[in-house]
């Protein structure tokens, strides 16, 4: 499965469209994060478990979109856009959607 940011993929041509598919996941994010990441905003540097948890919700709705897309018998998604937010109470958690076209590249 071929999974891009572009429209066209470079050497292939689109011979089918199935469709704008989606990969959504919410993650929730724990007490202990939060408050390590307070103390590393406060000192300086980077958040690694923030880091890892977008990382974890990013590549899961890439995984959701590229399961989808081959359900509707495509192998390969193009024009993949990646959306983040926050919701719920206090912003504790982190919800990451992945849209594309899927379609049939020959």
């Amino acid at each position: 499965m071929i999974l891009t940011t572009t429209p066209t993929i470079e050497g292939k041509q689109i011979v089918n469209y199935h469709g704008i598919v989606f990969g959504e996941v919410i993650a929730g994010v724990n007490f202990v994060r939060d408050f390590f990441a307070g103390v590393r905003n406060i000192v300086g540097g980077r958040s690694g478990s923030y880091e890892d948890e977008l990382t974890k919700a990013r590549e899961a709705a890439l995984l959701e979109l590229e399961q989808r897309a081959m359900e509707k018998g495509a192998n390969a998604v193009v024009g993949i856009d990646l959306d983040y937010e926050v919701l719920g109470q206090n912003n504790g958690m982190l919800m990451v959607i992945a849209s594309g076209t899927a379609v049939t590249v020959a």
